[in-house]
Parts: C-alpha cells; structure tokens; sequence
C-alpha cells in the first residue's frame, strides 16, 4: 500500500495517523468496559464516567481483568 506507507512515512501525517489509531484503541476499550460495569453493575454513574474518561488503553484492559473480582463499582474504580 504506497499510499499508507508515505503518509506513516510523512513526520505529521504519521503521527496524526498513529494517534488517531490510539484514540480508536481506547474509545473501543473504554465502550467495552463501560458495557460490562453496566452487566455487572448497572447504569455507570456521572463521578464514574469522569474518572474512566482519561485513563489510556492499557490501564482500561487491567480495570476489565479487576472487574471480575470486585465487589462493587466503588471498590473496582478505588
């Protein structure tokens, strides 16, 4: 793909692009997670979403892994 290689090969495109791709990986974490608190837990609360908002992709994996031991929303987000 020629296209693709000289845009990741472009300084700003490449990096634009590659944020992009992170940006997607964690909007796609963060709307998996949120749909298994919801399974478990019920509707995920405003203080919740706030706080689930910023964390990158691998910190969202881990928090789903805790997910399947914790007690509570509180005590999965402490």
């Amino acid at each position: 793909m020629p296209l693709l290689d000289d845009i990741l090969d472009n300084r700003v495109l490449g990096r634009e692009y590659k944020r992009g791709v992170e940006q997607g990986v964690q909007q796609g974490e963060l709307t998996l997670l949120r749909r298994m608190i919801e399974k478990r837990f019920g509707a995920v609360p405003g203080w919740a979403e706030e706080r689930l908002n910023g964390w990158p992709p691998a910190e969202l994996e881990a928090l789903g892994v805790r997910l399947l031991d914790a007690k509570s929303l509180e005590d999965l987000l402490a």
